[in-house]
C-alpha cells in the first residue's frame, strides 16, 4: 500500500503533529509513506522519520497550478494510491482528484471547535466531500456531524496518538522559569477556544495561597488581539513572576520533564494531543470536560475532569494536587498506563489500516 499525508504547514499544532505521526507510523507498515506540506515548513520537520518521503509544495494561493503540478508529479512518480489530507489541505487534495481520478482521498477532520459546530460553514465541504472515499474524525461529535450535516456515511472515529520515539529523539532543550517541583504547564496555542483567561484567573488566586507555584504557557503566539490581551492581563494583574509565556517549543519532552502538573482549560477540543503528552510523561492533570477528554481521563482514577463552567472546582482540584504529592504520582502513573494501552501508534494504526482495506482500497 502507498499512502501520503498532506498538511498545510509543519508549525507546531495538533493536526500538524498527527500528520507527522501518521507518516512516521506507516513508514514501517506499508510500501511507501510520504508527507507533503503545501504552504509552510516548520519545526516539526525535525521529527520526520528518515524513511518518509518528503515534499514541500510552497503553495502561494488556493489555486496554485505549479504546486498542484508538483503534487501530481510526486503522486505519479511514487505510485501513490491513497491521499490522507489533514484539516484544510482537503482542498488541494480535491483539486488533485480532478486530474488524478484513480487516487483515493481521505479527509482527516481535526476541527478543534467541536463544541460550536452549529457555527461551522458546510457549503464547501458538501461540495467537495463527494469526491472523498472516507473521513476520519477526532471525536464522536464530529462523527455525528459528518453524518447528520454533511450526509457522509463512511466516517471513522480514530483517537489521536503519541509516539514515545518522537520525544526520545529530541535534541533541543528549554529551561523553564520557576521552582523545580512547583510548575504547572499548559500546552496550548494562544487561541480563543483554549481559554487562557481561566489560567490567569487561577494564577491570580493561587498567588495569594501558593505564591511559589508558577504557570507555564507553551504554544504558538499568533501576535493577534487574543495574545496581546493575555500579555496585558499578565502585566495588569501583577502576574509576571507567576505566569510565563514561551511561544512554540519543539522540545516538549524537556518542558514536561521540568513540569509538575498539566492543565487544559479549553472551551472546546477534539481530542487534545497535549493531554496524551501529559500522560506519556506521567503528569497528573486537571482538565475541562470538552471533546473526547472524558474518554481519556476518568475522574479520580487517572486525573481530574472539571465541568466547563465550574471555575471554583478547577481551582480546588488544582490545590488538591498541589497539596498531595502521592496523589500526583498515583494519577500520573495511571494516566500513563491509559495512554500506553489505548493511544499509541500501534493500536490506532491497526484500526486505520483495517478500515482502509475494508472500505477505501477497493472502493
Amino acid at each position: 500500500m502507498r499512502i501520503i499525508q498532506i498538511i498545510d504547514s509543519l508549525e507546531i499544532g495538533g493536526a500538524e503533529r498527527m500528520a507527522v505521526n501518521y507518516a512516521n507510523a506507516l513508514a514501517d507498515e506499508i510500501d511507501f509513506s510520504g508527507l507533503v506540506v503545501s504552504r509552510k515548513e516548520g519545526a516539526l520537520q525535525e521529527q520526520l522519520n528518515e524513511k518518509v518521503d518528503y515534499l514541500f509544495l510552497n503553495k502561494k494561493a488556493s489555486f496554485d497550478l505549479w504546486a498542484l503540478w508538483r503534487l501530481r508529479k510526486f503522486v505519479l512518480k511514487n505510485q501513490v494510491a491513497i491521499i490522507h489530507a489533514h484539516s484544510t489541505s482537503f482542498f488541494i487534495a480535491f483539486l488533485l482528484k480532478l486530474i488524478c481520478p484513480s487516487v483515493k482521498m481521505i479527509w482527516h477532520d481535526h476541527y478543534g471547535n467541536s463544541e460550536f459546530l452549529d457555527k461551522r460553514s458546510v457549503w464547501l465541504l458538501k461540495t467537495i466531500l463527494p469526491f472523498f472515499a472516507g473521513v476520519i474524525v477526532v471525536n464522536q461529535k464530529l462523527k455525528n456531524w459528518a453524518s447528520n450535516e454533511l450526509h457522509f456515511s463512511n466516517s471513522l472515529y480514530l483517537p489521536n496518538f503519541v509516539s514515545e520515539q518522537n520525544y526520545n529523539n529530541e535534541n533541543k532543550t528549554t529551561i523553564l522559569h520557576g521552582i523545580d517541583g512547583k510548575r504547572i504547564v499548559c500546552l496550548a496555542n494562544l487561541r480563543f477556544q483554549k481559554n487562557h483567561f481561566l489560567v490567569l484567573r487561577l494564577a491570580e488566586k493561587l498567588l495569594k495561597t501558593n505564591p511559589d507555584w508558577t504557570f507555564h504557557l507553551v504554544g504558538k503566539d499568533f501576535q493577534d488581539e487574543y495574545a496581546t490581551t493575555i500579555k496585558n492581563q499578565i502585566t495588569d494583574k501583577g502576574l509576571s513572576e507567576q505566569v510565563y509565556l514561551y511561544d512554540s517549543i519543539t522540545a516538549i519532552a524537556a518542558v514536561l520533564e521540568q513540569s509538575t502538573i498539566g492543565i487544559l482549560t479549553s472551551q472546546s477540543e477534539g481530542l487534545p494531543l497535549a493531554l496524551l503528552e501529559y500522560g506519556l510523561f506521567k503528569k497528573p492533570v486537571v482538565v475541562t470536560n470538552v471533546g473526547e477528554v472524558a474518554t481519556v481521563v476518568t475522574q479520580d482514577v487517572n486525573g481530574l475532569v472539571i465541568a466547563l463552567d465550574n471555575e471554583q472546582l478547577f481551582l480546588d482540584s488544582l490545590v488538591k494536587l498541589i497539596n498531595d504529592e502521592s496523589l500526583r504520582v498515583q494519577l500520573g502513573n495511571r494516566l500513563y498506563q491509559t495512554i500506553n494501552d489505548k493511544y499509541t501508534g500501534e493500536s490506532v494504526v491497526e484500526h486505520y489500516m483495517n478500515w482502509i482495506k475494508r472500505t477505501i482500497k477497493n472502493e
